[in-house]
């Protein structure tokens, strides 16, 4: 969950720099680092069409010219962003086709999208949705400004892989209850109970270097990490912060192999799990410890974010700074 996957040397995903002087941060020079488990929450901005279904031999989809992925953003020239609004519109506008805007790649369109009677029932043939949600790892809290940092990554549409546009959303409690380990060019994953009711926080965006916020519930303060520069990472040894049972941060070793500061800003880290502990337990790195902070003594360095499906003990992660900066925007 919130991982995504690239190919050989196949990886797994598990800013615009602001011109600042020197002496000056936007953000705190220490802050939380967390690694604890939180369920994800998105909500799109529109309804997001996932599927298509036959209805007596006609599939109003292909019809229309829609497919999975496109985001609806108006019906009948009315804005549109829960599936409950498009619902509405049909059982109250007396009509047997309805007028869709909707967005793909940036661009708006505009179609007619045919309904049809089955079981007394007006049905779109559309299967659709207005939120989606899962399990990572936040990453930060800066105890100044409340913004937190989760993933290290974007969170992306299933069907195209681009980036899901969002109205909103939360972070909330998780509990870890079991690891399915990682495998050769099969990578495991962290398996979660979600308890939705319980915020933390609320999303803002949804960007390519990480989901960001403002942290809403209380926080222990008592320990911070000074933030890193890429100049402050050494190359050896290193940790990072994750859950595998409950709720329970704990520490694992890992071994920094080269850090560079790349133009996109993605991948900044290479690292191999070293900690025999996680290795027995997971194989390496798992779905659901995108996000997992990297510690280097005092210093939070990045996140993880990617991991080598051929070597899952083998990731990638990106520098802290990118993270804190995006969350600046």
């Amino acid at each position: 969950m919130f991982f995504k996957f690239l190919k050989k040397q196949a990886l797994l995903i598990l800013l615009t720099i602001y011109i600042i002087p020197q002496t000056i941060l936007a953000y705190s020079d220490k802050i939380i680092a967390s690694g604890e488990t939180v369920g994800i929450k998105l909500n799109t901005d529109g309804i997001l069409i996932v599927g298509s279904y036959e209805i007596n031999g006609h599939n109003p989809l292909l019809d229309a010219g829609l497919k999975s992925g496109d985001i609806i953003d108006q019906i009948n020239n009315k804005k549109v962003s829960k599936v409950e609004d498009l619902v509405e519109i049909i059982n109250t506008c007396n009509c047997k086709n309805i007028k869709i805007s909707y967005i793909r790649d940036k661009n708006t369109v505009s179609t007619n999208l045919e309904l049809y009677e089955e079981n007394g029932t007006l049905k779109t043939g559309l299967y659709v949705k207005d939120s989606i949600s899962g399990v990572g790892t936040l990453t930060f809290i800066d105890p100044n400004t409340k913004l937190f940092g989760v993933l290290g990554h974007e969170i992306a549409d299933s069907t195209t892989g681009n980036i899901v546009d969002i109205r909103d959303g939360t972070i909330f409690n998780s509990s870890i209850i079991g690891i399915t380990r990682s495998s050769k060019g099969n990578p495991g994953e962290k398996n979660a109970i979600l308890y939705n009711d319980k915020v933390n926080g609320t999303i803002s965006e949804n960007t390519k270097k990480g989901i960001f916020g403002k942290y809403t519930s209380s926080f222990d303060d008592t320990k911070l990490y000074t933030v890193a520069s890429i100049d402050d990472i050494k190359i050896g040894d290193a940790d990072i912060l994750t859950v595998l049972n409950g709720n329970e941060v704990e520490k694992f070793k890992i071994k920094i192999k080269s850090v560079k500061d790349t133009r996109d800003k993605l991948k900044n880290i290479e690292f191999e799990i070293t900690d025999q502990t996680l290795l027995e337990k997971t194989n390496g790195i798992i779905q659901g410890m995108s996000g997992s902070p990297i510690i280097q003594g005092d210093y939070i360095i990045g996140a993880v974010t990617h991991v080598v499906v051929e070597d899952p003990h083998k990731g990638y992660g990106i520098l802290i700074t990118n993270m804190l900066e995006e969350a600046e925007n």
